[in-house]
Formats: C-alpha cells, sequence, structure tokens
C-alpha cells in the first residue's frame, strides 16, 4: 500500500482554546500515540486534505515528518503511523481533530476494512431480487504493505436463494480473514411482496358499523319505551284527584 508523506510539528501548548487558535490558523490539533509514546502535534489542514485526497480516512497509513522547531536538530524524526480517528464538527463537517497510532512496518496489523459488492446479480436485475449486505466491514490481519482499501466480492451471477459466505471471498495476498469462513457475507433475497388492504370492504364494513346503534343506546330506548305506559296511567290518576 502507497504510504503517504505528511509533515507535522511538535505542539507545545495544549488546551481547548489554544486548540481553537490552531483551527482559526489552518492547523488541526492532533496526537500521536504509540507503545511507548504519547505527544501533540500540529498538521496543516491544506496538505492533510490534499494527502488523504479521495481516499477514505480509515486504515490510511502515513510517514509522519516530525519537526521540533526548538530544537537545534534540523533532520525530521519519521513516523510510521494509522489514521484511528477523525473528528468532525458536527454542524459545518470540518476536522477538529485527528488521532495517528504509531505502527512497525514489520509487525501485522489487525484492522476492518470495507466489503464491496461488484457487479449486478442475475436475481436481481432478472427476476426482481434484493441484494442484502449481511456484513459491510471485515476484520483483518495483515502486514502494512498489503493493507487493501477494501474487499470486493463479485455477486454477477448470484441467482435468488445464493450466497456468498465468507470462504468464497479472494482476498488479497498477505491478507487473511479473522472472521467465521462460514459467515454469509452476501445474498439475494426474493422480492418483498406488499398485500393491497381490503380498502372497500373495511369501508363498507364500516358503515354498517355507523348504521348499528350501541347496545347502550338501544337498552335505554327500550327501558323508555316500556315504561311510557306507565307514566301515561299515572298521569291521568293525578288529573283525576
Amino acid at each position: 500500500m502507497e504510504e503517504i508523506q505528511l509533515e507535522v510539528t511538535l505542539r507545545k501548548e495544549v488546551g481547548r482554546s489554544k486548540a481553537r487558535a490552531l483551527r482559526r490558523a489552518n492547523m488541526i490539533p492532533a496526537v500521536v500515540y504509540g507503545e511507548k509514546l504519547n505527544f501533540p502535534v500540529n498538521v496543516n489542514k491544506s496538505q492533510f486534505q490534499k494527502a488523504i485526497g479521495s481516499r477514505s480516512a480509515e486504515n490510511v497509513i502515513m510517514n509522519l515528518k516530525l519537526i521540533d522547531e526548538a530544537s537545534k536538530i534540523k533532520k525530521p524524526k519519521e513516523h510510521s503511523v494509522i489514521i484511528k480517528d477523525i473528528q468532525y464538527d458536527p454542524v459545518f463537517g470540518s476536522i477538529l481533530h485527528v488521532d495517528f497510532n504509531e505502527i512497525s512496518l514489520t509487525k501485522e496489523l489487525v484492522v476492518k476494512v470495507p466489503l464491496v459488492a461488484k457487479g449486478d446479480p442475475v436475481g436481481v436485475k432478472q427476476d426482481g431480487g434484493v441484494l442484502q449486505h449481511q456484513v459491510w466491514e471485515l476484520e483483518i490481519k495483515c502486514l502494512p504493505k498489503n493493507l487493501p482499501k477494501n474487499l470486493e466480492a463479485d455477486v454477477t451471477n448470484l441467482k435468488i436463494g445464493d450466497s456468498i459466505h465468507l470462504r468464497d471471498l479472494k482476498l488479497p495476498e498477505g491478507v487473511t480473514a479473522l472472521q467465521d469462513q462460514d459467515m454469509v457475507v452476501l445474498s439475494v433475497v426474493p422480492p418483498t411482496k406488499v398485500e393491497a388492504a381490503p380498502v372497500a370492504e373495511e369501508v363498507a364494513v364500516a358503515s354498517e358499523e355507523v348504521k348499528e346503534e350501541p347496545e347502550v343506546i338501544k337498552e335505554k330506548k327500550k327501558e323508555e319505551e316500556e315504561a311510557a305506559p306507565e307514566a301515561k296511567e299515572k298521569a291521568k290518576e293525578k288529573t283525576k284527584e
């Protein structure tokens, strides 16, 4: 994998106010972590974005050239690092902070990479099936030089009911997948059928329900009808008196 070159300067002052001032000056506050080191640095925002380009920021390997402006030693120290995290402003989307992890180019890394489906499945084009991603990224182990941008799966010949398992993937040389080899990663399933509700029938039933009087009202009317003759008799007796 291509190693990206990037110059950074050692950051002497830390804190929120200092970080805000750096961002206003087109710099990004960052930290380099390692087994035996942990130090803050300044990264030029324009250079960083140019170095990354259109690449996904995850799993990008960089050769940081650390410049200590206060040191008498002019030759920069070099650190091979991987970008582990980038914090973005939730409103404007600008980069707020970057975390680098120092790595050894001779030791294997354990990272997650995206799984990309290549091609148009037969079961989707001809039979209206749906391609499902059971897995969107895979955990792999490899040397930094063998780190792929992503892993690809050819789904062109998949029919409805067909699946691709992890064991079916052709991994790049020097790359090992760490998950269950029998795990299904992609499949084509039948289209989902949506049954139309019997609207006309439901409306008819609702109309009948509206016409039907509630039981309470029926009972009340019945009681009033039965009590009517008796009320009339009592009224006549009062009149005679």
